[in-house]
């Protein structure tokens, strides 16, 4: 081993440890991984910073800033009423039918925005028809994967891999060139998931509670000066005996009394932390109680806000959001000249047993990956809300926003002419994007900066540190020391034995990384694999793209999988047992198709 493939493995363990670790962000590792391959010379600082220029990258940010396109003229919604539709289905009928759809847009649209889109489809539907919302969510995040490996531009792997490969002399692959395979794939996870979902959590319509309207919110008030109930028992309260309303804590002076009695008399300056509904709010927040998130803010002019029409927006905080870690008065500076929080929803409070939590919940009242958090926007402020990273608005206590009908059809058309310029390969996938962000451009369906704003640059920067360690393994010949090890170990074994292996090993690993990590690790691995053992090398290269996407076993494997675990109606064990089983059944499957190009 030289010194060259000796540092590449360091940097190889400390990035893995760090990513399944979360201890740095994403995108901070990525940066630090090119400063890391400049230091050591594996790489020279051109081929460090060609993350950023490559076609990869530019591709999938094309993509995300027509997604942004898509959602602002309203085509999101379009999709979103028109599956709505597909209610009038026996439930029997719905895991496989929503399962197609789910699967059938995530080919040419973000697999994030998709699953976002059913859940707030299905909380809406689980509390009309009463059904379990948890018997859907699960086989639509897989559905979604599967259905981002149909196409080349389904996911920012499938691009990464095949910009990674080409770079390796492999034959760049066409748009629908391994779609046969995603559809073979598709139709084992919908016959799987059809039958599976019998086996996952039974919950009733309340399960998503943090998604329909009576949904329920921690909130803290303090008694002004001014309030008629200072020196009155808390029975006296008015809201007292409400039974949506749920009165926690009482702090006065620093002494916190976590069972407060209904004889307990208020004080001017008390603070009292309690679980209310929306629908109870204005019973909450009157002239004798304050919010003190909004009596806090000394910027608010009263004589205006009186004058102001205001919303309230229920938002869904994603992993790696800025909202993490911090308290409402944090997210309070946040969200300046935008909005105000007023309460939070802790995700673990949409259990089947929230008393058990609550006390937690009160401790701990800090943002985590899968909370709500309620907040108060005047309308001017909500396209501003709407720019934020990492958070899914769910549900807006007012009208719908109005979509400009000839921007809607227009916007549509643009995807379909992208699609279409890349599928009938008249165009690169990278040059029909580039046409489809400037014709979006040009009409004014959207502007450069709404996209500064809302463009994930975390992927982007994410995407620009791997791509040169993918290089580094090369420059290093890692690849060729670890591909001569396997074929050692493999040596008189069968060839789909090597290719199982690998496809294996890549499953396993994105499991507990990024997947785009993993796909540029092990890509210049399959590379000189298929070299060594004198072996098509367009198996290999496939297997390690639909090794990377089928991240079924874990949580943290795929952002749609942390999305609906973070809805609190999944434990890490379904993930595990029923993500672990079609993992191995695609492995098998997948081990077998792949196997048979090896003959021709």
């Amino acid at each position: 081993m030289t010194v060259s493939i000796a540092l590449v493995f360091l940097i190889l363990a400390i990035s893995v440890l760090l990513f399944v670790t979360e201890i740095l962000d994403i995108d901070k590792i990525a940066f630090l991984i090119i400063v890391a391959l400049v230091i050591t010379g594996l790489t020279n600082p051109e081929e460090a910073i060609s993350g950023f220029s490559s076609p990869a990258t530019i591709t999938i940010l094309m993509l995300m800033i027509i997604a942004i396109g898509l959602e602002d003229n309203g085509v999101i919604n379009l999709l979103t009423q028109s599956i709505k539709k597909l209610s009038i289905l026996p439930l029997i009928f719905l895991v496989p039918v929503f399962m197609l759809v789910s699967a059938g847009i995530s080919s040419f649209i973000s697999t994030t925005a998709v699953v976002v889109i059913f859940i707030k489809i299905i909380s809406q539907l689980s509390e009309k028809y009463n059904f379990s919302s948890s018997k859907l969510l699960m086989p639509i995040s897989f559905a979604g994967i599967f259905g981002g490996s149909c196409t080349l531009m389904g996911t920012s792997t499938n691009l990464l891999v095949n910009a990674t490969a080409s770079k390796l002399g492999v034959e760049r692959f066409s748009f629908f060139e391994f779609s046969l395979y995603g559809l073979v794939f598709l139709a084992i996870g919908v016959v799987f998931m059809t039958f599976a979902s019998r086996f996952l959590p039974k919950t009733n319509k309340d399960s998503l509670r943090g998604f329909n309207e009576n949904n329920s919110f921690l909130f803290t008030i303090t008694v002004p000066e001014h309030s008629k109930f200072i020196g009155k028992p808390l029975f006296e309260i008015p809201f007292y005996d409400n039974p949506e309303v749920k009165f926690l804590k009482l702090i006065r002076e620093n002494m916190v009394n976590t069972k407060p009695g209904k004889n307990t008399t208020l004080r001017f300056c008390d603070t009292i932390i309690l679980m209310s509904t929306i629908e109870n709010f204005n019973l909450i927040k009157s002239e004798d109680f304050e919010l003190k998130i909004e009596l806090e803010d000394k910027a608010i002019d009263k004589e205006n806000s009186e004058k102001k029409i205001y919303s309230y927006i229920e938002v869904l905080v994603l992993p790696g959001s800025e909202f993490i870690g911090k308290k409402l008065a944090q997210i309070k500076d946040l969200l300046s000249n935008i909005g105000v929080p007023l309460g939070i929803q802790k995700k673990k409070m949409l259990s089947n047993a929230p008393k058990s939590f609550l006390p937690k919940a009160i401790k701990n009242m800090a943002i985590t990956a899968g909370d709500r958090v309620l907040i108060k926007i005047e309308d001017s402020g909500l396209n501003k809300l709407y720019q934020k990273e990492n958070i899914v608005v769910l549900r807006q206590h007012d009208d719908a926003l109005a979509y400009s009908k000839a921007k809607q059809i227009l916007s549509l058309s643009i995807l379909i002419g992208v699609v279409l310029l890349a599928a009938l390969q008249i165009l690169t996938i990278l040059s029909s994007t580039l046409i489809g962000v400037g014709a979006l451009l040009l009409t004014n369906c959207i502007s450069l900066n709404n996209i500064y704003k809302r463009v994930n640059w975390q992927i982007i920067f994410l995407l620009a540190g791997m791509i040169p360690l993918g290089i580094a393994i090369s420059n290093s010949k890692t690849d060729t020391y670890i591909a001569s090890h396997l074929i050692n170990l493999l040596s008189g074994q069968e060839n789909y034995i090597a290719l199982g292996a690998l496809f294996g090993i890549t499953m396993i690993l994105s499991g507990f990384i990024s997947n785009n990590a993993t796909a540029v690790i092990i890509t210049p691995i399959a590379v000189t694999l298929a070299a060594g053992l004198n072996l098509p090398v367009k198996p290999f290269i496939l297997a390690v793209l639909f090794g990377a996407n089928f991240s079924f076993f874990t949580p943290m494997g795929y952002q749609t999988n942390t999305l609906i675990y973070g809805t609190g109606l999944y434990k890490f064990k379904h993930f595990l047992i029923i993500g672990g089983l079609l993992s191995v059944l695609v492995l098998i499957v997948g081990t077998f198709m792949l196997s048979m190009l090896l003959n021709t």
